[in-house]
């Protein structure tokens, strides 16, 4: 059934301890190429590396994430996390942190056993994630990121994407403090290959997770969307003061709860820069034009001119960094979703 928990309205300044500065990470996107020279120039302490598509053909000195999720523009780019300060590394076995300051970064990959189902594996990793975090003194999830395979396929009656809600449900509401209100931004996309992979990245003090006025709060979701509603948030605010950081969570054509113009990429596309733009509009943050960084997820490849024409033609992305990958949504009418990175930093 659906969460009942109160419904979350919070303000963006809301309690939360303000950053020092350092302890925003940086992110670009760099081409593999290119990336041994960058990481040799670079001033900061690399975190972690997201490869696309194909695997690195060199060694990095930090942890690489390799997800099965084809570019579709050139050249071919990873996404390169990095930090101001000096950065320590924890392993044990599949969980994988890079800790800088008060930021951990960190991932776990962790392969689905042919009589197990999905929801059980999403479940034993995040409690992974909510134990290793935790015996390191970050108990405050900031941004996640889930991607494995044939998300809209059915396992034993049921979407595997929502018995992937099931577990990581029934994990996070067991663990964390606050829930849902501590819900982190979440994105949640299917590879073509590969074992569930998570990333992401957690703190040692809490940080203020965002509703977008136009949705619904996923948590909240009616119950025929699936046996527990998607645990996470819209967006999160890091905030120092000297800058700010909104994570936005993996955005798409959805008004209320519904998806809208199904079958039209382009419309979906710009309904989902008006839902980009109010949440940036609710973290009330932003007064001049911002860094923006923004992965968009592509359904069909076939699609991709549409939705990049859309992006175009809008002041929000023009001039923003974007990534293009083909990747499945965690509903089948969706056809393109946008998540990013905004930042004064």
């Amino acid at each position: 059934m659906g969460i009942k928990e109160r419904q979350r309205s919070p303000t963006p300044h809301a309690a939360q301890r303000v950053m020092d500065p350092a302890d925003h990470v940086k992110l670009a996107y760099v081409e593999p190429a290119n990336l041994p020279q960058w990481l040799a120039m670079s001033r900061t302490f690399p975190l972690a590396v997201v490869s696309f598509g194909s695997p690195l053909s060199f060694p990095v000195p930090c942890p690489v994430v390799y997800l099965d999720l084809p570019q579709l523009d050139v050249p071919p780019r990873c996404e390169v996390w990095s930090s101001v300060q000096s950065v320590r590394r924890y392993q044990a076995g599949s969980f994988c942190a890079a800790v800088s300051g008060d930021v951990l970064f960190g991932s776990i990959s962790m392969a689905e056993v042919s009589d197990s189902l999905l929801d059980y594996t999403t479940e034993m990793a995040y409690r992974d994630i909510l134990r290793h975090t935790h015996g390191l003194g970050f108990t405050h999830l900031w941004r996640m990121w889930n991607y494995f395979p044939r998300i809209n396929e059915e396992q034993h009656g049921l979407e595997r994407y929502r018995r992937f809600c099931i577990g990581r449900h029934q994990a996070l509401a067991d663990t964390l403090s606050d829930f849902p209100g501590s819900l982190p931004a979440g994105t949640a996309v299917g590879t073509r290959s590969g074992p569930l992979q998570i990333y992401f990245l957690a703190g040692g003090h809490p940080v203020t997770h965002l509703g977008n006025p136009r949705q619904v709060d996923a948590f909240n979701y009616p119950k025929h969307y699936g046996p527990r509603s998607p645990s996470f948030a819209r967006a999160t605010l890091c905030r120092s003061e000297a800058s700010v950081q909104l994570f936005i969570a993996g955005t798409a054509s959805v008004v209320g709860h519904e998806s809208q113009h199904q079958g039209l990429p382009d419309r979906q596309a710009r309904e989902t820069l008006t839902n980009l733009h109010t949440i940036i509009d609710r973290a009330d943050c932003f007064e001049d034009d911002p860094q923006s960084l923004f992965k968009v997820y592509v359904r069909n490849p076939e699609h991709l001119e549409a939705v990049r024409r859309t992006l175009d033609d809008s002041p929000l992305t023009h001039s923003s960094r974007l990534l293009f990958l083909q990747g499945d949504l965690c509903r089948k009418e969706l056809l393109v979703e946008i998540e990013g990175l905004v930042t004064t930093v």
